[in-house]
């Protein structure tokens, strides 16, 4: 028997231990509840209805409600629920992995199936420590990553975050990991940039911080750098001109990978299928998630070059790695119905043609005090709020409480947009819709968020 509103709140409030909540804040208020989607909404238990304007969390590529995705993993269960890929192999897993080869950049052939994409991320460091130590450089071990990058939460990849507030009280972590600078470019100097740099040299500058970074600590020992094409954490660092030119120079000048960790930014969130191809470099993995399934079934990949696997198609080798639900028969089988409809719907050049109305609508906002920077790519924003547009000042720690949690954060749902307020660095709003969103949802957005950010520029 379902539980009513009231027996719903009580059970969520006594039992459910929500991610990234403080439950404190339900103490005198309801849990929000979530019960439909459609499109590009979505409506809670009491028939209020919301624009989706984070794709769930970066996932839901192709909108809430398509049964053509329901109906694949209702196939597939039928006919095989479950087997592992434990020295065994099923035809949803095969095909999968061929169509997620065939359209990975270069050589990127072997795709190694996961759960989600922290798992991901724990599989890339993983296989590049193991690949060094079988071709005869064992000492190559260590991580480099950027500052405010996040990469996951499992103790591997929570080591590679680079944001010290999310890892503390978790710590001692995996060793052997080190920041670099990211490519905020509206704060450069404030991250170590020299002052006056075209988005060129910014570029070089923070690319060449990598080789630095593998100078210090011995070229002997750097297994891999990990690094998103737009980094999330932060609110939406695309790169420089250039940058990952001068990156892929790098790794190949000191034998490093490159890993381009593309769990929010591959399926179609940059309007390519991944967001190497949308920069043109050239990766020696890449991790992904989210968007393979649209969020209709959990899965996620690592997908490494043929070189990378050839020690291990040695006789007697193996990689001592695996999880239970990694390439799941209906994950898998959702997760080719959702690229099929990719094609079908032709949902790339969708975003492609759509990005500049999503970026001019967005930019709109910069009349308005409170908002310092708009950025991003594709189908991924980010705009950052400021105290003082002109000074660049950023919130104090209680403003950021008050303004970009109290006031931002809930005003915007109360107005109908489910985005997310983000303090991870300096104040923003994420947005990262649906991929086939249009200019209705590009208006509503901007229309809901000029009003709230209005009021919250007031508070200050």
């Amino acid at each position: 028997m379902a539980l009513d509103h009231d027996q719903q709140q009580r059970a969520a409030k006594d039992h459910l231990w929500m991610h990234f909540t403080r439950h404190g804040g339900y103490e005198d208020h309801d849990v929000p509840v979530m019960v439909k989607g459609e499109g590009a909404y979505l409506w809670d238990a009491r028939g209020r209805r919301y624009l989706d304007g984070l794709a769930g969390l970066f996932v839901s590529q192709l909108g809430h409600g398509r049964t053509e995705l329901a109906e694949a993993a209702a196939r597939q269960a039928k006919e095989l629920a479950f087997m592992p890929l434990w020295s065994y192999a099923h035809p949803p897993a095969i095909e999968l992995a061929e169509k997620v080869a065939s359209h990975a950049p270069g050589d990127l052939n072997r795709v190694f199936f996961t759960s989600g994409g922290g798992e991901a991320v724990e599989t890339a460091w993983k296989l590049a420590k193991n690949y060094f130590k079988l071709t005869g450089k064992p000492m190559k071990h260590k991580v480099i990553s950027r500052a405010i990058a996040y990469h996951g939460t499992t103790q591997g990849a929570l080591s590679i975050t680079g944001l010290p507030l999310l890892k503390q009280q978790f710590e001692p972590l995996v060793p052997s990991t080190f920041r670099v600078p990211n490519t905020n470019i509206y704060r450069a100097t404030e991250h170590g940039a020299p002052e006056g740099l075209t988005p060129e040299q910014f570029g070089r500058w923070a690319a060449d911080q990598i080789a630095v970074a593998i100078e210090n600590e011995g070229p002997d020992t750097v297994a891999a750098v990990f690094l998103e094409p737009v980094q999330n954490a932060g609110g939406c660092f695309p790169p420089p001109p250039g940058y990952f030119d001068r990156v892929r120079e790098i790794c190949d000048q000191y034998d490093v990978l490159l890993v381009s960790d593309e769990v929010i930014c591959a399926f179609g969130r940059l309007g390519h299928m991944f967001g190497a191809e949308r920069f043109g470099y050239q990766p020696d993995m890449i991790t992904c998630a989210k968007g393979i399934t649209s969020g209709y079934a959990p899965l996620g990949a690592m997908i490494a070059s043929d070189r990378l696997m050839e020690p291990f198609l040695a006789h007697g080798e193996m990689f001592a790695h695996g999880y239970t639900f990694g390439g799941h028969p209906v994950s898998t089988a959702v997760a080719l119905e959702n690229l099929d409809i990719f094609e079908r719907e032709n949902i790339l050049g969708h975003v492609r043609d759509n990005a500049g109305a999503f970026r001019s609508t967005l930019e709109r906002l910069n009349d308005l005090p409170i908002v310092g920077d708009v950025r991003g790519d594709g189908f991924f924003y980010g705009i950052e709020l400021v105290k003082d547009k002109a000074t660049k000042e950023s919130f104090t720690d209680e403003e950021c409480e008050r303004i970009l949690f109290g006031a931002v954060s809930k005003g915007l749902f109360e107005e109908g947009l489910y985005c997310r307020a983000d303090d991870r660095g300096d104040p923003v709003v994420q947005l990262a819709p649906p991929l086939i969103c249009d200019q209705t949802h590009f208006d509503e957005m901007e229309q809901i968020l000029r009003v709230v950010l209005d009021k919250a520029h007031s508070l200050l």
